[in-house]
């Protein structure tokens, strides 16, 4: 549908890409040792080897279905693309995957911060070639960062729903189609989405294919303050959006802070817990995000300072939510550790629970973080992996429930383990290695407990459910990690 590359010049981008891929390990060689290289290289290889991933677009019956089926809809959704010296190809097939759309109440808004013309010149020429006065070019006096260039957008929208979208990547033809759908039935249940988010995928430069979908989890408090796994395609409805708009102080990672914020406007200081209804996930790759040697989605290392936007961003909402907290990164850039002072209990009213995650004999997971329907998240993972490129494996998250053997309880919820267990909630403290270093953690004492394996699964998931259903969070810690 969209022009591609030549061979030769895909060939040519093929080989700086392995040259970078070559410094890109250099890097992390230097920042996680020898063994830490190690484990990841070898669980990369198992993650490509497992790969079989192919992006198979809607045909045109299912998109003429879409657009008749959408026909009536009055969302209108504003797409807000800030655009620097745009290469021609790319920005061509960015506003051919937004003119392919099924649903077709859109705009497109492209705000050019280029000092040269190019970018006007093609956008111009395709408005004039197509009739199509939906797309909306803007020349801005000046280039004032990505926060501000893309406010300048922002403050032109006139849809319902203002989405992003970068100036060198492109999105699926049903894209529209799903987040309108999901609005339409939030609206209809009387609870309205202040933000959507989609699945990505990566398109491949060199090898002109699309690698790696991210099949992203339903809306995760902790996890989205470990990562901003949200991404892309994003969504927010125009008020919101218009309300908070993106600070230039966090260039780099103006999305992520663009979502805490939200996250922060959903969260009632009189509520224990936030209104994750209103931010929807839509389990579907919508956006494709294109891999070169300049862009984030190949080289973490081109925009390092954005890391350190990130963290500062997660800093600004513990302190705005009333944490004493310390946020540092993590082992992978992009990825953050929040640490509570003293413990995450006191800080943080709305956790009920907070477990960790059990090795066997050969250092694998068996035990732990448990999902809906009882299964051992990461089971049989070795414990130095860390879960594939999305690391999901080594952040706190979310869970339903966690192994009674491994956790500990709020203090006011303890009555419901001697409900559940019928002996009295105990506590102990024993010492686990984290690193190179040992340290004491505390842990319920199920010592007068007589159960096997399913046994303490079945206790754990009940115990889990009661403490949801009192309005708390379950929280995983793969940091907590003891040995049976």
């Amino acid at each position: 549908m969209w022009d591609r590359q030549k061979t030769g010049e895909a060939a040519v981008e093929n080989r700086i890409l392995r040259v970078d891929n070559v410094k890109k390990t250099v890097n992390y060689l230097k920042k996680n040792g020898l063994a830490g290289t190690f484990y990841a290289a070898a669980e990369r290889v198992q993650e490509e080897k497992k790969a079989d991933y192919r992006y198979q677009a809607p045909d045109a019956g299912t998109l003429a279905k879409q657009r008749q089926e959408t026909a009536d809809y009055p969302y209108r959704f504003s797409i807000v693309v800030p655009a620097y010296e745009t290469k021609e190809a790319y920005l061509r097939e960015m506003i051919a995957s937004v003119q392919a759309q099924s649903y077709a109440n859109w705009e497109l808004l492209i705000a050019d911060a280029s000092a040269g013309n190019s970018v006007e010149r093609t956008v111009r020429q395709l408005i004039h070639e197509t009739g199509d006065l939906r797309i909306r070019y803007m020349r801005l006096p000046e280039n004032r960062g990505i926060a501000e260039n893309t406010n300048a957008g922002i403050n032109l929208a006139k849809g319902d729903y203002i989405a992003l979208l970068d100036h060198d990547d492109f999105i699926t033809p049903d894209a529209l189609y799903e987040m309108a759908l999901c609005v339409h039935r939030g609206r209809r249940g009387g609870c309205p989405p202040a933000l959507l988010y989609s699945d990505e995928d990566k398109y491949d430069e060199g090898l002109q294919t699309f690698v790696f979908p991210n099949k992203k989890k339903e809306f995760n408090l902790d996890l989205i303050l470990s990562n901003n796994y949200i991404c892309h395609f994003m969504a927010v409805e125009t008020g919101l959006m218009k309300r908070l708009k993106l600070r230039a102080d966090y260039d780099g990672a103006q999305d992520y802070d663009l979502v805490l914020r939200v996250v922060d406007s959903l969260w009632p200081d009189d509520a224990l817990t936030l209104q994750t209804t209103r931010i929807r996930h839509i389990p579907k790759v919508l956006y494709h995000w294109r891999s070169h040697r300049d862009s984030t989605a190949l080289n973490t290392n081109s925009k390092s300072y954005a890391y350190e936007a990130g963290r500062r961003a997660l800093a600004d909402f513990c302190r705005k939510r009333g944490f004493r907290v310390k946020v540092e990164h993590a082992r992978h850039l992009g990825f953050y550790r929040i640490d509570y002072e003293p413990d995450l209990f006191s800080v943080r009213r709305d956790a009920g629970i907070v477990g960790g995650r059990i090795l066997d004999a050969k250092g694998r997971i068996f035990a732990g973080g448990y999902d809906g329907k009882g299964r051992c998240l990461y089971e049989g993972l070795p414990a130095r992996f860390t879960g594939g490129s999305t690391h999901l494996a080594v952040l706190k998250q979310d869970c339903a429930a966690v192994d009674i053997r491994c956790m500990r309880l709020r203090k006011e919820l303890q009555p419901l383990y001697a409900k559940i267990t019928g002996l009295p909630y105990r506590e102990k403290h024993i010492w686990i290695k984290e690193g190179r270093e040992k340290k004491e953690i505390t842990i319920a004492d199920v010592g007068g407990l007589a159960c096997d394996e399913a046994g303490y699964r079945k206790l754990g998931m009940a115990l889990g459910e009661a403490v949801r259903r009192e309005g708390y969070l379950v929280v995983w810690d793969p940091g907590i990690t003891i040995r049976i």
